[in-house]
């Protein structure tokens, strides 16, 4: 932990020690500009409804060059994945790889009989799944079925030989702490695939995919496919076929902690199937499941049940057992994984990358040490009572953020030999990730590179801009309590669209054709 201080303290000093007297100043015509461009926003209807926070500032002096209310509290939604983010590069570095691996305390006979149980370990490898890296961004590809890294891992044993196993299948996630899920996160979330729970053993983002496919006419049943492993839950599917033309429309219920799971609704005749996501609330059950299932698959009996192993939050770790690794997999490397949090802003990654910091750091992965360290970090920029945070996503209702402690941490990322993988890793305007759909068509594209966030009536926005003229920026953007059935994304939009225009050193602004593929907010959507 002094190592981790000692860097910190060093950084902080860096930060401090920047001279703001010799940044060229911004023209008080660009800044005139910009603050009645925002007037104009705040002034609609529907804008003035909401609380808004803005703090735009030169990328490196810091100089502000617009505030409004940029010391409140606001709830950042995913913003809340910058400072998970930096944190992991600054602790981990951005080559760290996840190892998860198949072991036995037993011995392997020469007769290929494995005499003891089989564990799988999970070391908090968000990406357990078929995923292809590195991922570009737009579209995501896959190769193999779901469960293609397990399978993997049970091929490995099958290659050594190994027959049988006279024991249980067994999934240690005891490298994180049995916390599934972290407080202030709504129990609306718990079925939905952003809502999936933490666990050291990620196996395809601890979902499972529903395909429902309408019947050959209207009343008739549906049938239904269940990727990658269905018999874990014992689903009841009561969605019938509606009419050509009707709405698709799918719900699924589950009572916590049940193995039943209801569908209901309509899928209209004709239509290719409606793809729907289960969030899988015991990841580790489930893992243990699906290894016997793969192990019988591939040819090796196993006499044996399936068990789970936890770390309790009351529990301190015991000695590790002596275990010799049957089979490995690596992961792609933090760089990498990183930027597939931050494009598509996935919750449960962005939870096992604070709590893979605090075993690292700890030797315990508790969502209390990841945020201890968290706060230490905070303390040494120098923002630690303009951020509360409860989980590591944002997807927590408690979390609370300003927007000048936005800027200040995005600020010093810049300064950071990782920054670039940092920044390579945001949504781009216009092009990918969260902002593939936004701000299209406008100067504001490949120009507003942004982490999104939002939950219902909260949205946020906070990155780098590069003006016209190639000046840097940096911002954070808040909207909270926003007026039912309001459609705010396109407003903050207009706001970064006048950071590119306004602060270009005199440039007349020019009107685009703008493309709103994504002016409207879907509502609710609780993963960007």
């Amino acid at each position: 932990m002094l190592s981790f201080r000692i860097l910190l303290l060093f950084i902080g000093g860096c930060l401090a020690a920047v001279s703001l007297r010799g940044a060229p100043p911004a023209r008080a015509s660009e800044v005139a500009r910009f603050r009645e461009s925002v007037r104009r926003v705040l002034s609609k209807r529907e804008a003035r409804g909401a609380d808004w926070g803005i703090l735009v500032a030169d990328q490196r002096t810091g100089r502000t060059l617009y505030a409004h209310d940029a010391s409140r509290f606001f709830t950042p939604a995913s913003n809340a994945k910058l400072f998970t983010s930096s944190l992991a590069l600054a602790v981990l570095g951005p080559d760290y790889r996840w190892h998860t691996t198949l072991e036995t305390s037993g011995h392997v006979a020469a007769d290929g009989t494995l005499e003891g149980n089989l564990v799988l370990v999970g070391r908090g490898d968000p990406n357990l799944s078929n995923r292809v890296f590195p991922y570009n961004g737009v579209k995501e590809q896959t190769d193999g079925p779901p469960e293609v890294v397990i399978a993997n891992l049970v091929a490995q044993l099958a290659a050594k030989g190994i027959k049988r196993i006279h024991g249980d299948a067994v999934a240690d996630d005891s490298y994180f702490t049995y916390e599934r899920y972290p407080p202030g996160w709504s129990v609306d979330d718990m079925t939905a695939d952003y809502g999936a729970p933490v666990s050291a053993i990620v196996i395809d983002d601890n979902t499972m995919e529903i395909d429902v496919t309408p019947g050959a006419r209207p009343g008739d049943p549906t049938t239904i496919q269940v990727l990658p492993f269905a018999a874990f839950y014992h689903f009841r599917n009561d969605v019938t076929t509606a009419a050509a033309g009707a709405p698709a429309q799918v719900s699924i219920a589950r009572e916590p902690d049940s193995l039943d799971v209801t569908l209901t609704g309509q899928v209209p005749v004709g239509e290719p199937p409606s793809q729907e996501y289960l969030a899988i609330e015991q990841p580790a059950r489930y893992a243990a499941a699906l290894l016997k299932h793969l192990l019988v698959a591939q040819g090796i009996a196993v006499t044996g049940d399936t068990r789970v192993e936890h770390l309790l939050p009351d529990q301190t770790p015991g000695k590790t057992p002596a275990r010799q690794v049957l089979a490995e997999h690596v992961s792609p490397p933090l760089g990498e994984a990183l930027r597939y949090i931050l494009k598509v802003s996935q919750n449960l990654h962005a939870e096992c990358l604070l709590r893979t910091v605090a075993h690292v750091r700890t030797g315990v992965g508790s969502l209390q040490n990841g945020l201890a360290l968290e706060q230490e970090f905070l303390t040494q920029l120098g923002i630690e009572k303009d951020v509360v945070f409860f989980d590591g996503s944002g997807l927590s209702r408690y979390d609370l953020v300003t927007p000048r402690a936005v800027v200040k941490l995005l600020r010093w990322d810049a300064r950071q030999s990782w920054w670039p993988v940092l920044y390579n890793a945001l949504p781009v305007a216009g092009q990918d990730g969260t902002l593939q759909d936004r701000m299209g068509g406008t100067p504001a594209e490949g120009r507003v590179v942004a982490k999104t966030g939002t939950l219902e009536h909260d949205n946020s926005l906070s990155g780098y801009v590069t003006t016209l003229s190639g000046r840097r920026l940096v911002f954070s953007m808040f909207v909270n309590n926003d007026p039912p059935h309001a459609h705010l994304t396109p407003f903050m939009d207009k706001i970064a669209e006048a950071m590119v225009e306004d602060f270009g050193r005199g440039r007349p602004r020019r009107r685009a054709n703008r493309n709103r593929r994504g002016a409207a907010r879907t509502a609710p959507n609780r993963v960007h």
